[in-house]
Formats: C-alpha cells, sequence, structure tokens
C-alpha cells in the first residue's frame, strides 16, 4: 500500500478545489499557479517541490490559445522550480532549461521588461548550472545575464543588480584558467563583486550584502596576484561584513560557510603583514577555532563532504601549529 505523502495530499485538494471552482480556464490556471508558488517559497520536502512542479504543468496546460502570456508567466515559473529541486542528476535542471527557453519566446514578444528580464537571470542560472555538469556553455549562462542586467540597473532595481553581478562573477570564475584572460576575468569577478555591494547595505539588503561579501572574500583570497597577502586581509575584512549579518542564530548554515572560508584564509595569513618571516602561529590558532566551530555545525547538518573537508584542514592546521611550536625561538 503506497501512502499519501503531506504534500501530494494538499496539492490534490487544492487540484479539486480549483477545477471544482466557477471560474474560467485562465482564472484557474492562475489560481493553480498561486498554489504552486506558495508550495514551492518554503518546502518542507522534496515532496513539495514535486506537486508545485505538477501543478504549475497543469495550469499551463489549461491556458486557453488567447492566453499565451499566462502560460509563459507560469512555466517561467515552473522552470525555477525545477532548477532547485534536488535529484541525483541534471535531469531536473534539463527540464527547468527547456521550460524557460518555452517562455522566454512568448515574454520576449509579450511580457513586461521586468519579467523578462527575470526569466533571463533565472535563464543564466539555469545554464550556469549546467555548465557545471559539461551540458552547456558558461559563455551563454553570461550573455544571459548581460541581458538581464539591461533592464535591472543598479538605481531601479538594486537587489536584482546585485545578485545578478555575483551571479556574472561566479560565472567569470567558473571558466578554467587556462588562457591568457585568466587574470582579466579574475579582475572582472572582483569588480563584478564590488560593483554589486556599491549598490546594497546591510541594512536595506542584508541577504544580498553578506553573499556579495562572504563571495568577494572568496575571490580575493584565490586570485592569483602579487598582492596576495594584501589581498589575503582584504578578503578578511570582507568576511567579517557578511558575519555582521550569518549568525549562528538566524542563518546557521551561511555562517558555517563563511567561517570555514575565513578560517582557511587565516591558515594563510602571517600574523604581521611586515614581518612575514616571524610567521603565523597566531592565525593558525585563530583558524583552527573557527574550522573546529564549522565542523561542529556541519556535522549537525549532516554535510558529509564539508565535515570531510573541514576535518582534513584541521589536522593539517594542527600538524602545522605543533611544527610552528617546535621552532627553535
Amino acid at each position: 500500500m503506497v501512502v499519501a505523502s503531506r504534500a501530494n495530499t494538499d496539492a490534490e485538494a487544492a487540484r479539486r478545489a480549483v477545477i471544482e471552482a466557477e471560474a474560467s480556464n485562465a482564472e484557474k490556471a492562475e489560481m493553480l499557479m498561486e498554489i504552486a508558488m506558495g508550495m514551492q517559497q518554503k518546502p518542507k520536502s522534496v515532496d513539495d517541490l514535486i506537486e508545485a512542479i505538477s501543478l504549475y504543468r497543469q495550469g499551463a496546460d489549461l491556458c486557453p490559445a488567447e492566453s499565451g502570456l499566462l502560460r509563459a508567466r507560469i512555466l517561467a515559473r515552473m522552470a525555477t522550480a525545477q532548477m532547485i529541486t534536488p535529484a541525483k542528476d541534471a535531469s531536473f535542471v534539463e527540464a527547468a532549461r527547456a521550460t524557460i527557453e518555452d517562455a522566454l519566446g512568448v515574454l520576449r514578444e509579450l511580457g513586461t521588461p521586468a519579467e523578462l528580464a527575470e526569466a533571463e537571470m533565472n535563464y543564466g542560472l539555469i545554464l550556469q548550472n549546467l555548465a557545471a555538469e559539461n551540458r552547456a556553455r558558461i559563455q551563454d549562462s553570461i550573455s544571459a545575464y548581460q541581458r538581464s542586467l539591461r533592464i535591472f540597473d543598479a538605481k531601479k532595481y538594486p537587489a536584482e543588480f546585485a545578485v545578478l553581478q555575483n551571479n556574472l562573477a561566479t560565472a567569470f570564475l567558473s571558466i578554467p584558467f587556462t588562457d591568457e584572460k585568466s587574470k582579466m576575468r579574475e579582475a572582472l569577478a572582483v569588480q563584478a563583486f564590488e560593483e554589486g555591494l556599491k549598490v546594497v547595505t546591510m541594512v536595506d539588503h542584508p541577504n544580498e550584502y553578506a553573499m556579495l561579501q562572504n563571495n568577494l572574500g572568496n575571490a580575493l583570497q584565490y586570485v592569483s596576484s602579487s598582492h596576495r597577502v594584501e589581498n589575503g586581509y582584504r578578503a578578511i575584512e570582507a568576511y567579517d561584513e557578511a558575519l555582521r549579518v550569518r549568525t549562528r542564530a538566524d542563518t546557521p548554515a551561511e555562517y558555517a560557510n563563511t567561517l570555514a572560508n575565513k578560517a582557511n584564509c587565516l591558515a594563510n595569513l602571517p600574523d604581521n603583514p611586515a614581518r612575514p618571516e616571524a610567521g603565523n602561529q597566531e592565525n593558525l590558532g585563530a583558524a583552527l577555532a573557527l574550522y573546529r566551530e564549522a565542523l561542529e555545525m556541519f556535522r549537525g547538518f549532516g554535510e558529509a563532504q564539508k565535515v570531510e573537508i573541514v576535518s582534513a584542514a584541521i589536522l593539517e592546521l594542527e600538524a602545522d601549529l605543533n611544527g610552528a611550536r617546535d621552532l627553535p625561538n
């Protein structure tokens, strides 16, 4: 006997209520979209996302021929649900690409500038995810972000602009550093993070602000540069800014990630930039404390891969710290 999940039961009840309602097919399609958006917004399990996709699809199928724009809007939403549905393979993200491409054709002709820009932004993210699996070109993702930026400018849409700058930067950094343009792409990535930070504040856009600061720190930490120590200390400042927003109580997962990033950076910096030859015993100790806190949290989240990575880093730091203590004064 197969027991229906809570999500399935809720979705079936919603379907019946909508289908039995005294409304046109277009109105029913909109109702189904609203219900799906509610399930997608705060999913309690993957079942919520699966049912949301099903409701979106049913809504799109209900749209009459003259409601092409409504159908495109539903498909654009459906693609975002497909994109974030967890799976062992890329099947949902591939489906998201087909869905958003179907929607984009109509949105480019009939949609408002803002909804087209949002769809292009999501299209870029879908392509970026697929590029990581060698199923799309990262350049196509960058192009979609740039098209979105024609509408989502810094003045009118600061939050969207900041997210796009973050996405552009991570796309630049995801391109393998195998050619003479690698350093230019690194510089463009750092510039994109900084451009995003010009238009958001910790007060008005805390999530975007923390995301950009954390990712700027990562970029500064890993870019190839003759100013490695200077960049490292700039990265620490960025991580500290992110941690003004990301707290253990309110955003534990993001907090733990930033702690681990900061720990990795600290472990590679001298205690005194003016005297790098004096070593970094103090920074190693501080990094070790951060790593240990992050490890405790990753274990609590069941993040096996991160537990493995941080555990290995802790062992290496402990060995380095013991070695530093054994050196003659």
